[in-house]
């Protein structure tokens, strides 16, 4: 490391930071108009792009307490860019607020005829109603901002010399760890398998825990490959580092695969009839042919690009399978929602009588998430020029610079 070096945000963070509010903006604004044309499409839109970069900050708040724990060069070079992401929770705490104002669209429990009608449902009563819904996701909100802002109060103690501080965060992170694995689980459950609140999954947490491992690693191997382009942190990024980012992406496309098989077999084996239409919808209609470009493009060549040694240490390759993987999570997040609806943008669930879910697609489904991901970038890049890109003062910087960049 050289000690001349303070390792200050990019000279064109603030140019990005403008050019991703204007993109926000100019998105949300058709937003707005979408709103107004189709209420029910406009919801259902949101929370597909809502997900995707929460669970880019929440991935990255979770890599964040893995590194505490392990330790490395992996992590060092890029944690300001995890603690960066993680302080963007207050935006998204703020902006799931418009899923509360949508809950009466979104989610069949809302309807109390329906309540009536359906015996599960007023089975799940006790747990499925606004005023708990809404209670759990103050719980894993206000869980989430804590720790990111106690890492980042950590972090900046450190900065100024505390030796507590790095066993501090290392003790934060087990705990962490701990609660974002919970908290994402039942917020997994709330927010989407109850939008067919007579499907139950016992393998839904898990996939949503390998949602986040996959949203963070690709966001990281993006925004690294940024900044090794950067005289500043050009040099200390190493074709090492990005060889760990890729084993590590690897193994979470392969979890995706067996979590998404392991679900598909156990509740095509079992045949109830509470389970099976969840997955006989997604495998008719039209999106059968989604299923299988998912099946293809987030795990079959994933898989075998990431096999490449030479891939995986060449940033400006593996950032192309990185920018791939977020479109591919997006996508995935449509596969899990919008089947439940007709292209009306009405839950299913909520129409008397049976009905089949056609594939489709709505304008909004481009649009918001590029108005979120617009916003957040902006938030994210505010927070990221606020302190060095490296943790100078931690103990282990040194040693971690100096080693080949493996854990």
């Amino acid at each position: 490391m050289n000690a001349t070096m303070t390792y200050n945000p990019p000279d064109d963070i603030d140019q990005r930071r403008s050019r991703s509010l204007v993109i926000g903006v100019g998105a949300l604004v058709l937003c707005a108009i979408g709103f107004f044309i189709n209420r029910d499409q406009f919801f259902r839109a949101w929370l597909i792009g809502y997900m995707l970069w929460l669970g880019v900050a929440l991935g990255s708040m979770g890599l964040m307490m893995i590194h505490h724990l392990s330790g490395g060069a992996w992590g060092m070079v890029v944690r300001r860019v995890w603690e960066a992401a993680g302080r963007t929770l207050p935006l998204l705490t703020i902006l799931f607020i418009t899923i509360v104002i949508g809950m009466t669209t979104l989610y069949p429990w809302m309807h109390a005829d329906l309540m009536q009608r359906d015996a599960i449902l007023r089975h799940k009563a006790l747990y499925l109603n606004r005023n708990f819904f809404i209670l759990r996701a103050a719980v894993y909100f206000i869980g989430w901002n804590l720790i990111a802002w106690r890492m980042t109060a950590l972090s900046r103690a450190q900065d100024e010399g505390n030796v507590l501080a790095t066993r501090s965060m290392q003790r934060l992170s087990g705990g962490g760890l701990v609660f974002l694995a919970l908290s994402i689980t039942f917020a997994g459950v709330d927010w989407f398998m109850s939008l067919n609140p007579d499907f139950y999954s016992t393998m839904f947490g898990f996939l949503f825990m390998n949602y986040l491992g996959l949203c963070g690693l690709a966001f990281t191997i993006v925004i690294a490959t940024y900044l090794s382009r950067t005289p500043g942190m050009g040099p200390v990024f190493r074709p090492s580092h990005f060889a760990d980012y890729g084993k590590l992406t690897l193994a979470f496309v392969m979890m995706w695969a067996y979590f998404e098989f392991s679900q598909y077999l156990l509740v095509y084996a079992a045949d109830l009839k509470d389970e099976i239409p969840w997955v006989l919808t997604r495998i008719d209609g039209g999106w059968e042919y989604l299923a299988l470009f998912l099946l293809l493009f987030q795990f079959v060549v994933p898989f075998c690009l990431l096999l490449s040694r030479p891939l995986k240490r060449a940033p400006d390759r593996i950032v192309k399978l990185a920018v791939w993987l977020l479109i591919i999570r997006l996508i995935d997040t449509f596969m899990y929602v919008s089947p439940e609806f007709s292209s009306a943008g009405v839950n299913l669930a909520t129409v008397p009588g049976e009905h089949a879910s056609v594939f489709f697609v709505n304008w909004l489904d481009v649009v918001t998430p590029v108005a979120i991901g617009g916003i957040w970038f902006w938030n994210f890049y505010t927070q990221l020029r606020q302190r060095p890109l490296l943790p100078l003062a931690d103990p282990y910087l040194a040693s971690a610079l100096e080693s080949s960049g493996g854990h």
